[in-house]
């Protein structure tokens, strides 16, 4: 499928082809003399949708999380080093992910600023689309109720976007990042602020760098709760002790919130082995951060109506 300035043109079948031309004020589809009657604008422009995707960037301290999104949900995602905008190294990378999909629109949040508009540039450049920017002053699904908003992380409040629209509210996130974050939206849907804490790997870094006899170590789950060597006692200091700071700061939040029942929702890195053992955890969501992402640019463009310009599709596919 390639794009032309009358659309995008797939190539013919020679069996089971469909093949149409498509307006905002009607279809014509030709499948063994098939005719289909007239959709509306917004049938046509929803139709038009199906054959674009949706370039997600989640830019964090360490790595910068890419997904492929359709109208639903996110369908693939990779990681790329944060610095490699810097040096050149990410575009290629980014090429090799995207193949020759159809990109329809793009959108980034960014907890590195000095580094969020070299990624606008390289998709707008790579992509030919506008990159929409999630700060706080353009979030939707949630409110804000917060003394200062503009310094809530902008991946802090995709996650409470995507943990309001699944879970509903209350909720709260845990996002296993560089540092862990836990994220509350209130009963009335309110984002109103949270928690941060040392990230495991940050925690066990630590005390490698800052000592001369404890090792670097690979986090894993341990089953032992006596340590018989070193590296078992960082161990389960990481993991049973990590455990244990989520566990309290979760019934700490839920007294605070007055409420018993509220779905915590878990993502980032270390979140599948943490939350294995934590009952607490209502749902382990590794691509939740993109999600809210989705859900934010989607919002955006539901806001903006359809106009009356033409447009011309011609693709074969099967329905």
């Amino acid at each position: 499928m390639q794009l032309t300035a009358k659309g995008l043109i797939a190539p013919v079948r020679k069996k089971g082809e469909i093949r149409f031309s498509l307006t905002l004020d009607h279809i014509h589809c030709k499948r063994n003399c098939l005719n289909l009657a007239k959709l509306s604008i917004e049938a046509a422009a929803w139709l038009l949708r199906l054959w674009g995707m949706l370039l997600l960037f989640d830019i964090g301290n360490t790595n910068t999380h890419i997904g492929l999104a359709n109208d639903k949900r996110v369908l693939r995602q990779t990681d790329i080093p944060t610095a490699f905008w810097k040096n050149g190294k990410a575009l290629p990378l980014l090429q090799a992910f995207l193949g020759k999909r159809t990109v329809k629109g793009a959108a980034v949040c960014s907890v590195v600023p000095r580094v969020t508009p070299l990624v606008r540039k390289t998709a707008g450049k790579l992509c030919s689309v506008d990159c929409f920017e999630l700060t706080n002053k353009t979030i939707r699904g949630i409110g804000i109720d917060y003394p200062q908003p503009q310094t809530i992380g902008p991946d802090r409040l995709a996650n409470a976007v995507a943990a309001q629209t699944h879970f509903g509210a209350p909720s709260l996130v845990v996002d296993f990042g560089t540092a862990v974050t836990f994220d509350v939206v209130n009963a009335k849907g309110n984002y109103v602020g949270g928690i941060i804490a040392p990230g495991l790997a940050a925690m066990t870094d630590y005390l490698h760098d800052k000592t001369a006899l404890l090792p670097k170590i690979k986090i894993r789950e341990i089953n032992a709760i006596i340590g018989k060597n070193t590296e078992q006692a960082m161990l389960i200091g990481a993991v049973h002790g990590y455990r244990g700071l989520i566990r309290e700061l979760i019934a700490e939040l839920k007294r605070e919130l007055k409420t018993r029942k509220l779905p915590v929702v878990a993502t980032g890195g270390y979140a599948k082995l943490i939350c294995a053992k934590l009952p607490e955890i209502t749902a382990v969501s590794p691509l939740l951060t993109l999600d809210g992402l989705r859900i934010v640019w989607l919002a955006h463009q539901g806001a903006s109506k359809v106009g009356g310009e033409k447009v011309c599709y011609i693709a074969d596919t099967d329905f």
